[in-house]
Protein backbone atom coordinates (compact mmCIF):
# COMPACT_ATOMS: atom_id res chain seq x y z
CA UNK A 1 0.00 0.00 0.00
CA UNK A 2 3.03 2.84 1.09
CA UNK A 3 4.53 1.41 -2.54
CA UNK A 4 1.17 2.19 -3.95
CA UNK A 5 1.42 5.58 -2.66
CA UNK A 6 4.73 6.45 -3.59
CA UNK A 7 4.25 5.37 -7.14
CA UNK A 8 1.39 8.42 -7.08
CA UNK A 9 3.11 10.58 -5.80
CA UNK A 10 6.15 9.52 -8.10
CA UNK A 11 3.68 10.25 -10.64
CA UNK A 12 2.60 13.69 -9.34
CA UNK A 13 6.14 15.02 -9.15
CA UNK A 14 6.52 14.17 -13.11
CA UNK A 15 3.41 15.85 -13.92
CA UNK A 16 4.34 18.67 -11.78
CA UNK A 17 7.91 18.77 -13.48
CA UNK A 18 6.32 18.38 -16.79
CA UNK A 19 3.91 21.26 -16.24
CA UNK A 20 6.29 23.35 -15.25
CA UNK A 21 8.66 22.73 -18.21
CA UNK A 22 5.39 23.09 -20.51
CA UNK A 23 4.69 26.86 -19.11
CA UNK A 24 8.38 27.20 -19.81
CA UNK A 25 8.43 26.39 -23.47
CA UNK A 26 5.21 28.04 -23.85
CA UNK A 27 6.40 31.30 -22.39
CA UNK A 28 9.42 31.51 -24.97
CA UNK A 29 7.22 29.95 -27.92
CA UNK A 30 5.09 33.13 -26.96
CA UNK A 31 8.12 36.14 -27.05
CA UNK A 32 8.98 34.19 -30.52
CA UNK A 33 5.92 34.92 -31.84
CA UNK A 34 5.61 38.28 -30.55
CA UNK A 35 9.27 39.22 -31.89
CA UNK A 36 8.01 37.57 -35.87
CA UNK A 37 5.18 39.65 -35.33
CA UNK A 38 7.12 42.82 -35.18
CA UNK A 39 9.22 41.56 -37.72
CA UNK A 40 6.29 40.57 -39.91
CA UNK A 41 4.92 44.21 -39.50
CA UNK A 42 8.06 45.63 -40.46
CA UNK A 43 8.48 43.92 -43.35
CA UNK A 44 4.99 44.63 -44.40
CA UNK A 45 5.76 47.96 -43.86
CA UNK A 46 8.93 48.00 -45.61
CA UNK A 47 7.07 46.33 -48.61
CA UNK A 48 4.66 48.90 -49.01
CA UNK A 49 7.11 51.91 -49.34
CA UNK A 50 9.20 49.81 -52.14
CA UNK A 51 5.73 49.50 -53.62
CA UNK A 52 4.88 53.09 -53.37
CA UNK A 53 8.57 54.17 -54.68
CA UNK A 54 8.10 51.85 -57.84
CA UNK A 55 4.35 53.09 -58.39
CA UNK A 56 5.78 56.59 -57.98
CA UNK A 57 8.82 55.43 -60.83
CA UNK A 58 6.15 53.90 -63.03
CA UNK A 59 3.81 57.01 -63.15
CA UNK A 60 7.19 59.30 -63.74
CA UNK A 61 7.91 57.37 -66.87
CA UNK A 62 4.45 56.90 -67.99
CA UNK A 63 3.48 59.46 -70.75
CA UNK A 64 0.79 62.08 -69.68
CA UNK A 65 -1.60 60.85 -72.25
CA UNK A 66 -0.69 57.28 -73.82
CA UNK A 67 -3.94 56.76 -76.02
CA UNK A 68 -3.65 58.03 -79.66
CA UNK A 69 -6.14 60.81 -80.04
CA UNK A 70 -9.72 61.01 -81.27
CA UNK A 71 -10.26 60.17 -84.84
CA UNK A 72 -6.21 58.91 -85.38
CA UNK A 73 -6.34 55.04 -86.59
CA UNK A 74 -3.54 53.35 -84.78
CA UNK A 75 -0.33 53.17 -86.73
CA UNK A 76 1.27 49.29 -87.29
CA UNK A 77 3.70 50.45 -84.91
CA UNK A 78 1.41 51.19 -82.00
CA UNK A 79 -0.32 47.76 -83.16
CA UNK A 80 2.88 45.75 -82.45
CA UNK A 81 3.93 48.21 -79.20
CA UNK A 82 0.69 47.09 -77.87
CA UNK A 83 1.27 43.53 -77.84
Amino acid sequence: MISEFQELSDKIDRLAQLAQSLRGENYLLRQANALLSAENVDFKNRLLQAQQRVEAMLAQLEPADPSPEAGEAPTPDDAEAAQ
